[in-house]
């Protein structure tokens, strides 16, 4: 059942050395925020202008941390989503009052991380929690920049960019983007590497409010799925997680905007002129029609806008004076959302596959209580299973001799016997129609009259005369038409060509998914098979974890079991009366039993338990070696590539020790560092880092191997314009 419940709306005030005290208020409530304008004297003495306003929010977020501003708003949305509820966080504000940091925050310090990280690594910590689900994860971030789609992660190279333009496409099961890349993640160092390789494609500019200004609107989104190990059960849920980090709005007179980045603000302004717009209309009880498509952002946000969502809204405003008339309309905005209500309800979906093994369990069920009911009424040569091969003969004899006359009627039994009747009618019928062809066929030639070519080659070959009358056939021979191969033709023999022992570099690059095999086979063999090694280990773990948790269930419901059973011989005693003697309960041998029984589930529980955790700790350090393998081999793979088939052959040569290119005649910014590499800086990070925060680690890891691939690919850049120069 879903219920409507209001969008929560918060306010966040952005630290300032000149806050203005007189005109910003606070309730002492924490969820009210009052505005005083001092009235314009230039309009004379009647002055009808309104100089107070009060706001009534669900929390006022001033001078607040970014740990405070995630337990307040995002932390029970993604709690909620692990249960099936979708859910929505958006930010929204003027140009520069801190959308982005609330957000994303700084990536360079694990402390100052926003909404987003936080909200991945608290999805899997929660999965940790739930061993009983199978739950995947999996992300991706779209950006709508001057009112067209973009895949933030097609730059990853088993991506690409895709040929056609992404859409919006709406089906009865929501709004979907046609084109946009979603990825499986396993672990949160790998959601973390996805999150910062999309922050690196993000559109950016500066103007004199904000030096990092973000040109685009992002929509951050995961997507949740839990399955129950419990075999039996065929329900499963999913949710998905709209983290949304829009463009600022900006008056265009104090951000001094010109050129491209007017451009961009026009658009930014006119799609969230529209998105007022749309929740203006969503607020209003007696509107039928919500303009949803007059804009990309409008239409992508469909489901989450009054939808089954649980809806957030961050609102950053300015806490000076100078900004007060868009602080003033960002608050009204906030007030106009907080009228709109969603119904959020839980994501049930049914698996195809449990649900007919369950399915084949009742009909099991339903045909031993038919043969119960048969038996009751002296129906026992009744059957109900399908016919096996001499029931199948029997019936097919009965329909021949019905049909030669030998037999008056066919007794029927059941349904099932009926149709197979009909079924051996029609197979009889294609056997005599067969029979009567074959017969033809021994005696005569047939050629179908309206195949003019066969009829022209046989007169040709003077089997028939210009009437169609058979002529004569050489006994004993037949003759046959064909094409022989060229490697069979007299007189010429296949020569060999002599190939080169060095295979010759080709002018054009082969695809990567046929240079990675090849890689694989040859230079990449030694690390290829460490993975496949690895990888196999980690399948044998996995397996045995699951099978170790099927008989963790399988004692559970043995438990439940005998906890019942034993509640019920504790019942009965109480009813019948309790002996005692010296002080001590009498119970029956049945009781004492199960309660020695309920002892000895108890203990293989907590050891099954036991192996189950160690059995995880061993995947995770395996799944960690895999990863590590699967890095290598890409990363290699790369470096083979490009050495084979995108660095000209004279720089390589150059770049050799003992080449021509000595220290001081590449500029610094073109070539890789050879003194500390990234994974000593890494390794000094950790060090400084871990004591006071182990949970980073994962955050760091991420951060260090997207800014190795991204330096990686401007120096392969640079010597590629080097080499053109």
């Amino acid at each position: 059942m879903c219920t409507r419940k209001k969008v929560h709306a918060f306010v966040r005030v952005k630290p300032t050395d000149v806050f203005a005290h007189e005109m910003i208020r606070y309730g002492d409530d924490n969820k009210t925020i009052d505005i005083h304008l001092k009235k314009d004297i230039r309009r004379g003495v009647v002055n009808n202008q309104q100089t107070d306003w009060s706001f009534k929010l669900d929390g006022v977020l001033h001078d607040a941390s970014q740990d405070l501003v995630y337990e307040t708003v995002a932390k029970d949305v993604v709690s909620q989503a692990l249960d099936g509820y979708n859910g929505t966080i958006m930010c929204y504000g003027q140009t520069g009052a801190g959308k982005t940091y609330t957000m994303t925050g700084a990536t360079e310090n694990y402390k100052h991380r926003g909404i987003l990280p936080r909200a991945l690594q608290q999805v899997f910590r929660m999965i940790e929690e739930r061993p009983t689900h199978a739950i995947t994860v999996r992300v991706s971030y779209l950006e709508i920049y001057n009112e067209n789609l973009f895949d933030l992660l097609s730059t990853l190279p088993y991506v690409g960019p895709s040929v056609t333009p992404m859409t919006i496409v709406e089906n009865p099961q929501g709004v979907f983007i046609k084109g946009l890349s979603v990825h499986l993640t396993s672990q949160e160092e790998d959601a973390f590497s996805l999150l910062f390789e999309g922050e690196t494609n993000r559109i950016i500019a500066s103007h004199t409010m904000n030096k990092n200004s973000s040109r685009s609107h992002c929509i951050f989104t995961i997507y949740l799925e839990a399955h129950s190990r419990t075999l039996s059960e065929e329900k499963y849920i999913t949710s998905k997680i709209n983290l949304v980090d829009l463009a600022g709005s900006e008056r265009l007179g104090k951000s001094g905007s010109e050129g491209r980045v007017l451009k961009e603000a026009t658009y930014i302004n006119k799609s969230l002129s529209f998105l007022e717009q749309a929740i203006i209309a969503l607020g209003d009880q007696k509107r039928d029609h919500i303009p949803f498509r007059q804009c990309k952002l409008t239409h992508s946000l469909k489901d989450s806008l009054g939808g089954n969502c649980n809806m957030v809204l961050v609102t950053n405003i300015y806490g000076e004076a100078a900004q007060l008339e868009e602080t003033l309309s960002s608050l009204r905005f906030a007030s106009r959302m907080k009228l709109v209500t969603t119904e959020p309800a839980i994501n049930e979906k049914y698996d195809a596959e449990r649900m007919v093994k369950n399915l084949e369990k009742e009909l099991a069920l339903l045909k031993q209580e038919l043969a119960i009911h048969d038996s009751l009424t002296n129906r026992t040569f009744v059957t109900y299973d399908p016919m096996d091969e001499i029931q199948i003969a029997e019936i097919n004899s009965q329909v021949r001799r019905y049909l030669e006359g030998t037999l008056d009627e066919i007794d029927i039994i059941n349904l099932r016997q009926i149709k197979e009747v009909f079924n051996q009618f029609r197979v009889v019928l294609s056997q005599q129609e067969q029979e009567v062809e074959s017969t033809l066929r021994r005696k005569y030639t047939l050629i179908d009259k309206n195949d003019f070519a066969a009829i022209s080659a046989v007169q040709k070959a003077g089997l028939v005369d210009v009437d169609g009358h058979l002529v004569g056939e050489p006994e004993g021979q037949s003759f046959g038409l064909g094409v022989a191969p060229f490697s069979t033709k007299s007189g010429k023999k296949a020569k060999s060509k002599k190939t080169s022992k060095e295979p010759l570099r080709p002018d054009t690059p082969p695809s990567k998914p046929v240079a990675f095999e090849e890689f694989k086979n040859e230079r990449g063999s030694e690390i290829n098979r460490i993975f496949k090694e690895n990888k196999s280990i980690l399948n044998e773990r996995r397996k045995r974890a699951s099978e170790t948790t099927q008989r963790i269930n399988a004692i559970k419901q043995e438990i439940d079991v005998t906890k019942e059973a034993l509640n019920f011989q504790k019942s009965l005693r109480e009813k019948q009366g309790e002996y005692e003697n010296k002080g001590l309960m009498i119970i029956d041998e049945e009781e004492f039993l199960l309660i020695l029984k309920l002892k000895d589930l108890k203990k293989q529980y907590r050891s099954e338990y036991q192996d189950l955790r160690d059995l995880r700790a061993e995947i995770q350090y395996c799944q960690h070696l895999v990863d590590q393998c699967r890095h290598r081999l890409l990363m290699e793979f790369d470096i083979w590539y490009n050495e084979s088939f995108v660095i000209p052959e004279d720089i390589q040569m150059a770049l050799k020790p003992g080449g021509s290119i000595r220290p001081g005649m590449v500029p610094m910014n073109r070539i890789v560092s050879l003194g500390e590499d990234d994974q000593d800086k890494f390794s000094q990070l950790q060090q400084r880092v871990l004591p006071e925060g182990p949970d980073s680690i994962s955050f760091y890891n991420a951060k260090v191997k997207t800014e190795q691939k991204h330096n990686y690919l401007k120096t392969m850049m640079g010597l590629q314009q080097a080499h053109r120069k």
